[in-house]
């Protein structure tokens, strides 16, 4: 009867622990969420998808303060050769608007460009349970989420991703 009793409690445990879903679609917090973009406007990250409907996005989160950021950008650079027909769009999280355009034109990011007005904190990277940079989102013709936790450029699942 105990070891029934301990097996029952630890199914249970297990199937609590079991890991969550990742997303497929972003909140609308996440979507209501403000950037900026280069020409200094606000905008939101809904309107952002809407400008690249129908277009694959790899999303990269970045600062230009960031080692393991700056690190990537070869691949990044890679990726982007291989995959032409794909919009990156390159998400801010440097400390200001001089810093994110200063870095923009310092490692000559090719892509879309838009500052995180709300940065760790706001609503978009609550979202995505932000913890660590660079990370990387890849978001379907649909605006389906197909990756939504990379943080390395060579992640088997980007590059499996890009390739269907």
């Amino acid at each position: 009867m105990r070891k029934a009793f301990i097996l029952l409690l630890l199914s249970i445990w297990v199937s609590s622990c079991k890991a969550q879903d990742e997303p497929t679609e972003f909140s609308q917090e996440a979507l209501a969420d403000s950037f900026t973009d280069q020409d200094g406007n606000n905008i939101t990250f809904s309107q952002i998808l809407e400008t690249y409907k129908g277009k694959q996005i790899v999303i990269d989160i970045w600062a230009s303060w960031c080692k393991d950021c700056i690190l990537s950008m070869p691949k990044i650079k890679q990726l982007q050769q291989n995959n032409k027909d794909t919009v990156f769009l390159f998400l801010s999280l440097d400390k200001n608007n001089k810093a994110w355009k200063k870095g923009i034109e310092k490692y000559k990011l090719k892509g879309e460009h838009y500052y995180m007005k709300s940065g760790w904190k706001g609503d978009f990277a609550t979202f995505l349970d932000l913890d660590w940079i660079p990370r990387y989102i890849v978001v379907d013709k649909t605006s389906k989420i197909m990756v939504f936790r990379a943080i390395k450029v060579d992640d088997n699942k980007l590059e499996t991703t890009l390739e269907i």
